[in-house]
């Protein structure tokens, strides 16, 4: 796994968090930490996919919005500050089978003081695309 250096203790403080997320039940496995780009992979197995036997739509909404707003958190420097999702939207463009993974990139397309948006897409291991989304999220005090 990557982790852009100066971002490093902001990382661990998240690995450090005891707090259980929906990354967590879907399987989600994190790849690279940069300020400007966030990767993960998300099994494609009974938890992400929909009774027909293919990648759940929502799984794919869910792995999107868990890298934007994980992306947008490091690039918050007030530690009583979080990012949370005020808006999502996504394509999908090709299903997957169960038995498969998915590979997903989230990188910003606007950070401010006060609204990120960031845009994922979510890939085949064979680098077909599966699903792009756009999510925008605001910069909140922390709870």
């Amino acid at each position: 796994m990557y982790i852009q250096p100066d971002i490093q203790e902001r990382v661990q403080l998240f690995f450090d968090s005891e707090q259980k997320h929906m990354g967590n039940t879907l399987g989600i496995a994190f790849t690279s930490f940069k300020k400007d780009e966030v990767k993960a992979t998300m099994p494609v197995d009974e938890r992400t996919v929909q009774p027909f036997g293919v990648l759940h739509g929502g799984a794919s909404v869910a792995l999107a919005e868990t890298l934007a707003s994980i992306g947008a958190w490091l690039n918050i420097n007030h530690e009583d500050k979080t990012a949370m999702g005020i808006e999502i939207n996504a394509n999908h463009i090709r299903p997957v089978k169960k038995g498969n993974s998915v590979n997903a990139v989230s990188t910003p397309i606007q950070r401010g003081r006060n609204i990120h948006v960031w845009e994922t897409n979510i890939y085949t291991p064979d680098d077909k695309l599966v699903c792009v989304s756009r999510c925008t999220l605001a910069i909140v005090r922390g709870s």
